[in-house]
């Protein structure tokens, strides 16, 4: 085992670090504030190879590992965490196309998409298939060359200002081998969205529910064979969950570093509070458990890297535990400014509420559990 960063993952995570100091951190409040979506920002970490990471160089990614990848994005979020977490989301959507579409199929979307010309959403969640993601009930009907696309998707980020779609749905039978993936352009007749859902956090990326009403998608816009589209999702998940991971561990260690100088400059009882032993105990376990997690996080990207077997159990174990830490650190660090981290001019309330989602999507840390358990059943 070698925990040390290899020279290039410094390099890398140096890179993510500057651009995070100064094209997110100096706007984060007050694109939380606007809801405002910076899609220009977006390309300009597009330029850096932050849009494609782990696709394959030939199509234009950086063709960077899973572990590079969770670095990167632990960079970028703790300059700003929604913005971050859209990015993630591109990523996966743009990899699953790369993956598993057709050559003619990423020769026509993954260069744009890795450069961010096109702008990816991921659509799995229904307004009645959340956690039972099988169940899903939008449909893809063959028609010629064609497939004919009904149904709705819900909770999706970047609903209605992304330019590409990757969509899961059933073209077969009940359950999960029914179910096929498709890429479906923003312009497709009988595509519609639901209003910008008003969100606890999350507010610098839009988020909408994402309508099929006879949507017609030719055939060639099918990603790999019918009946493969779950498996692509859930694929596509086990990356996912590192990311948002990644994302918990940026936003946390921000929040982690704010209470540290908070501490070292405000005075009570004529002391700093880092001198309060109550207090010093407090950073001592927010510091171990952010440490524990990014541990965590490491090592299931280093085995989704190997195509370890333990891959999903350890991606799930890495999720579940670094979202829950991560939510606790901010939560800790809010506590520990007192009335003043409860107030929009600190920024620890815009970090709590950021991260409090990061426990519910890409699977509840309720569905982790049940991941982790069935993986170890299993063996």
């Amino acid at each position: 085992m070698d925990f040390e960063l290899s020279e290039e993952q410094r390099a890398i995570q140096e890179a993510a670090s500057a651009f995070a100091a100064a094209e997110l951190a100096p706007h984060s409040a007050r694109w939380d504030a606007e809801k405002h979506f910076p899609v220009d920002v977006l390309r300009k970490a597009a330029e850096l190879g932050f849009a494609g990471i782990y696709t394959s160089e030939e199509t234009g990614g950086a063709g960077l590992s899973r572990l590079d990848a969770a670095i990167i994005f632990e960079a970028l979020a703790y300059g700003d965490v929604p913005v971050t977490a859209y990015l993630t989301i591109h990523n996966m959507a743009t990899w699953m196309v790369d993956r598993f579409g057709s050559a003619e199929l990423r020769r026509k979307y993954v260069p744009r998409l890795t450069s961010m010309e096109l702008i990816a959403s991921y659509c799995l969640t229904e307004p009645g298939s959340g956690s039972d993601a099988a169940a899903l009930r939008t449909t893809a009907r063959r028609d010629g060359e064609s497939y004919v696309l009904d149904g709705s998707k819900a909770f999706i980020s970047g609903g209605g200002v992304s330019d590409i779609y990757v969509v899961m749905a059933r073209t077969g039978e009940p359950g999960a081998k029914g179910v096929s993936c498709f890429v479906v352009e923003k312009d497709s007749p009988g595509l519609t969205f639901g209003a910008q859902e008003r969100k606890m956090g999350w507010n610098a990326q839009p988020t909408a529910q994402v309508n099929f009403d006879g949507v017609r998608v030719p055939a060639e816009n099918r990603v790999g064979a019918e009946g493969e589209g779950f498996r692509f999702a859930m694929m596509g998940l086990d990356g996912g969950r590192l990311n948002i991971a990644a994302c918990s561990l940026g936003g946390a260690g921000f929040a982690l570093d704010t209470a540290k100088t908070y501490m070292e400059q405000r005075q009570q009882f004529g002391r700093p509070l880092k001198d309060f032993q109550a207090l010093q105990f407090k950073i001592a376990d927010m510091a171990t458990e952010l440490e524990a997690a990014r541990l965590m996080v490491r090592r299931a990207a280093a085995a989704l890297d190997a195509r370890d077997p333990a891959a999903t159990k350890l991606c799930a174990m890495a999720k579940r535990f670094a979202t829950d830490a991560g939510f606790s650190v901010a939560n800790e660090a809010l506590q520990l400014h007192g009335g003043y981290g409860y107030l929009q001019d600190y920024p620890l309330e815009r970090i709590v509420r950021d991260l409090r989602v990061h426990q519910i999507l890409e699977g509840t840390n309720e569905i982790m559990r049940v991941i982790i358990s069935r993986e170890m059943f299993r063996q």
